[in-house]
């Protein structure tokens, strides 16, 4: 489910004879105001969920306590209705005020924007089963022409700024997923980035949960190339939503040997592991409960 004010539900949906009436995706997407008008069938439902502040105002209170307490009841509206992951924080560095997007991020400070995160995802994955997706990852400084940029920065500003946050949301709170991002990184698109992806996250940071691409990266990109077999060899571990155009590229490089079968073998162990682990299941318990020396960041007086 979408964020980042809390929840992002249809809030309306429509069941006829026992089934729920498939919809245009455009209808899920502010509140309908892209798609076609659909002509309703069977009886008509009602959802609503709490909506929080935007990132910018809960980091402005310097509460990680209270951040903490917004999570867990997002944690518990995940639970009620039936979602696993919620597809926030934003926690992108306010680089620009111009930026499009920067209402749903917390700072142009690494430090607050990784607290933030990570006390949000504390709260959120104190609900068994439940988790965040910490996104975008990373450099994601613009919404203008977002499948067209390219962050080229020094490896220096990317350490000490752009993945700062997300480092410390990382080893601070074990977020169940992070979210690539559609621009690309001194000429990689990040979701085809080993670098961020495996050395960064996984290899330095301990991160154990699955990643995920943002909606169509590898189908609408304007320049340069960003495929599923990529993504794989990245480390980035499911393509989102998941297009024949994706399922014919693995297929064609498993094929070619340019993608490995234990390449893509990893990717469905992260994945599954994160389901196994869902509230999907009885007994779902918090997925914090296998990790040691988490909160140190939020703790230090």
């Amino acid at each position: 489910m979408d964020g980042p004010a809390g929840l992002r539900l249809k809030r309306e949906y429509q069941v006829d004879n026992g089934e729920i009436v498939a919809s245009d995706f455009l209808a899920a997407l502010e509140g309908g105001f892209f798609s076609k008008p659909q002509e309703k069938r069977g009886t008509t439902y009602y959802q609503f969920c709490t909506a929080i502040p935007v990132g910018t105002l809960l980091a402005q209170s310097w509460d990680v306590e209270l951040i903490k307490r917004v999570g867990e009841m997002i944690g518990h509206e995940m639970e009620l209705f039936n979602v696993t992951l919620w597809l926030a924080p934003g926690m992108n560095i306010h680089r620009n005020p111009l930026c499009g997007r920067n209402f749903e991020y917390y700072s142009e400070d690494p430090l607050l924007a990784g607290m933030m995160a990570a006390a949000m995802t504390l709260g959120v994955q104190k609900v068994p089963g439940c988790g965040t997706t910490i996104k975008h990852f990373a450099c994601n400084n613009q919404e203008d022409n977002r499948m067209g940029s390219d962050s080229i920065l020094s490896e220096r500003a990317l350490r000490e700024i752009y993945l700062k946050g997300f480092e410390i949301a990382v080893k601070d709170a074990q977020p169940m997923s992070i979210m690539t991002s559609y621009n690309l990184i001194n000429g990689v698109h990040a979701a085809n980035c080993y670098d961020t992806c495996t050395k960064a996250a996984r290899d330095e940071w301990g991160f154990a949960g699955a990643i995920m691409t943002d909606w169509t990266t590898t189908n609408v990109q304007i320049q340069g190339e960003c495929t599923a077999a990529g993504c794989m060899r990245a480390g980035n571990d499911m393509v989102m939503p998941g297009l024949p155009e994706d399922h014919e590229n693995i297929k064609k490089e498993l094929a070619d040997g340019t993608l490995t079968m234990a390449e893509l073998k990893r990717c469905i162990y992260n994945t599954v592991n994160i389901v196994l682990q869902s509230n999907m299941y009885e007994g779902a318990v918090s997925y914090l409960d296998q990790f040691d020396d988490l909160d140190t960041y939020l703790t230090v007086k």
